[in-house]
């Protein structure tokens, strides 16, 4: 019916039911990419379609019987197989058993621990079906009876008594979240996640690249947990395995912004949240403070009127914003720019933006569609793979000036990337000018910066030659927003494809070479430039770790 969504999916599915049109469709994909979360909950969210609908298209999805509960539906025996403390672990109620077989109803179908602990507990094979999880604990309560005083499930030797009791009162989890933010900040965490592992929810930190676990949540109620952080960060629920938002908290009357990443996986959703420092990219390459070789390398690129340029980064936003930056810079007068893509194009210059299709094969024929208009530069929000990345360098060995995305972190991990399709013929260095690579990196303030002596694991995992005499991290004060980051600024890598670097990448088999020659050359790019931060103690050695090291 339509070419907006792949066949299968959940749009194509409540499209092909008719309980959605191409108009919804469209509204919903608009929504998806201003919220940046899931097109189910854009569809819940512009209020064309119910959560039972979405859960109905999931049941589709995964050939499951999707049903609306009732208690005449539940077999007395069954449940008995079941004991009370299980069904509600798990969020599952079991309807009738027959055949060696045991039937049950449960929320999440993709909770292989719940249906392997059923099995466990009853010997019988388990067969699935769908249904809400307000209607499975109605049916808890008719057939098991309501729970005296519901708690939370949470336990941690990281709080007090007091604490604790007042976060498992609140089994909406919203007073859990507030404590586990408050603790990100008080502790100066690099991370924080919430890991199911089928019986129970880690809670795991990390600070200077050492990882504990501080704490454990029942899973019955965890899903509530985890949809409540997913509104909060406008990540919307639906069948995409990952994605990230940002969740806006309050702390001592400062506003902090945290960064939440959601995985689904085997028991829940595996949950990241970590502190988040916007760091603005300016309209001129000049106002980013860059070292005197990286920003000559940078207006080098700018100067290019043929070839590929990549832009590495998994921020999408910040990618477009440094290939908008550089677009800036290029001298584009009476040029005909074409943009592929939703994001980039957004500074001063104004040029007409085509949406990018979902599918790979789909990208690369739009690529090279494109080029019947005859653009002089041709701007590819996202050319990773390995179809739209073959086309964009097909583009720039017909004569163009390509910029294109890249969604990989680090220039090291883009030089293995181009050598592995330089290796299947995917394309010709020699038509390479080269690459912008770059991440983010928080400044400790100033106002509460104290002097710092790191444990024996985070000097290791720095591997510093020669550590600087003192190192620093912050407290938090009045003056950061008690976040004890003064700013947040990008470490670039402006990484030109000179002959001399061609002749060594095409002769290259592995990263390690191209590192060997770029130190030969003395090029100093981003690592440089955060080990100065460190020495100069502008940055904490968890920053320096999470952000050069790893």
């Amino acid at each position: 019916m339509t070419e907006l969504v792949k066949k299968g999916t959940l749009g194509d599915i409540l499209s092909s039911s008719q309980i959605i049109t191409e108009s919804d469709i469209a509204s919903a994909l608009e929504e998806q990419k201003r919220s940046g979360g899931r097109f189910g909950e854009a569809l819940v969210n512009l209020g064309i379609v119910a959560q039972e609908d979405i859960d109905w298209a999931l049941s589709n999805q995964l050939d499951l019987p999707y049903i609306r509960l009732k208690k005449e539906m539940i077999d007395p025996e069954a449940t008995a197989l079941v004991p009370a403390e299980l069904a509600r672990a798990y969020n599952l109620i079991p309807l009738i058993c027959a055949g060696g077989e045991l039937n049950i109803a449960i929320a999440d179908p993709l909770n292989s621990a719940a249906v392997e602990a059923v099995e466990r507990q009853t010997g019988l094979r388990v067969n699935l079906s769908m249904a809400l999880i307000r209607e499975i604990r109605q049916m808890l309560d008719e057939w098991y009876g309501p729970i005296s005083h519901a708690c939370l499930g949470f336990s941690s030797t990281a709080f007090s008594d007091k604490v604790l009791e007042a976060i498992n009162n609140d089994i909406s989890g919203c007073t859990l979240l507030n404590y586990l933010m408050v603790f990100i900040i008080q502790n100066r965490l690099s991370s924080l996640s919430l890991q199911p592992l089928g019986d129970e929810v880690a809670i795991t930190v990390k600070r200077g690249g050492a990882t504990r676990t501080i704490g454990a949540l029942a899973p019955n109620y965890y899903p509530d947990v985890a949809l409540r952080l997913r509104k909060s960060a406008n990540i919307a629920p639906g069948t995409e395995s990952s994605a990230t938002g940002l969740f806006p908290f309050t702390y001592k009357s400062c506003p902090v912004t945290f960064q939440v990443a959601v995985m689904h996986g085997q028991g829940g959703d595996y949950i990241t949240l970590r502190t988040h420092v916007s760091a603005i990219v300016p309209p001129r390459v000049a106002e980013l403070r860059l070292p005197v070789a990286q920003e000559a390398a940078f207006n080098l690129l700018a100067r290019s009127q043929q070839g590929i340029t990549f832009f590495a980064s998994r921020n999408c936003r910040e990618r477009c914003r440094f290939i908008d930056l550089m677009l800036e810079e290029a001298d584009t007068a009476g040029k005909n720019v074409v943009i592929l893509g939703e994001e980039p194009g957004r500074m001063n210059k104004r040029f007409p933006r085509i949406p990018l299709p979902c599918s790979e094969a789909e990208r690369a024929r739009l690529i090279m569609d494109a080029l019947d208009h005859d653009p002089d530069i041709l701007v590819i929000e996202d050319a990773t793979e390995g179809m739209p990345f073959t086309a964009a360098c097909r583009a720039a060995m017909r004569g163009k000036l390509v910029l294109a995305g890249l969604e990989i972190r680090g220039t090291r991990n883009v030089l293995r990337h181009l050598l592995l399709y330089q290796q299947k013929n995917c394309f010709l260095p020699g038509f390479v000018n080269g690459l912008v690579s770059f991440k983010g990196i928080q400044i400790l303030c100033p106002a509460c910066r104290t002097t710092y002596i790191p444990p024996r694991e985070e000097l290791n995992v720095m591997r510093l030659e020669e550590p600087p005499a003192t190192f620093y991290r912050t407290s938090g004060c009045e003056e950061c927003g008690h976040s004890g980051i003064g700013m947040r600024r990008f470490l670039l890598d402006a990484l030109v494809f000179d002959d001399e670097f061609l002749r060594v990448f095409e002769q290259s088999s592995d990263v390690a070479a191209l590192d060997n020659y770029l130190r030969m050359a003395d090029y100093r790019g981003s690592d440089q430039e955060g080990l100065r931060l460190l020495m100069e103690g502008e940055v904490s050695p968890e920053e320096y770790i999470a952000s050069v090291v790893l």
